[in-house]
C-alpha cells in the first residue's frame, strides 16, 4: 500500500490498515527510525500493556515498585 505526503507533511493511512489496526482520529502513532528504515507503530494507551513482553522478565515488577517509590517521594 502507498500513500502521498502532501505540501503540509501530512499523509493518509489506507483504509485497509485503518480497520486491521482499529485506527481512529483519537489513536496515536510512534515513528521508530533504524537502520532498516521508518516503522510506524500504534502507540497502546496503556503503558503497563505496552511493556508486557518486552524483557526477558520480571521488568513488569521492577517497573511496578519503581514507580510506586516515585509515588512516595513525590
Amino acid at each position: 500500500m502507498k500513500s502521498t505526503i502532501t505540501s503540509r507533511g501530512q499523509t493518509v493511512i489506507p483504509a485497509e490498515i485503518r480497520r486491521r489496526f482499529k485506527l481512529n482520529p483519537s489513536k496515536k502513532l510512534e515513528w521508530i527510525v533504524d537502520q532498516d528504515g521508518i516503522r510506524v507503530v500504534p502507540v497502546i494507551e496503556d503503558p503497563i500493556n505496552a511493556f508486557r513482553g518486552r524483557g526477558k522478565g520480571g521488568s513488569v515488577g521492577r517497573l511496578l515498585r519503581d514507580r510506586k517509590r516515585d509515588r512516595i517521594r513525590e
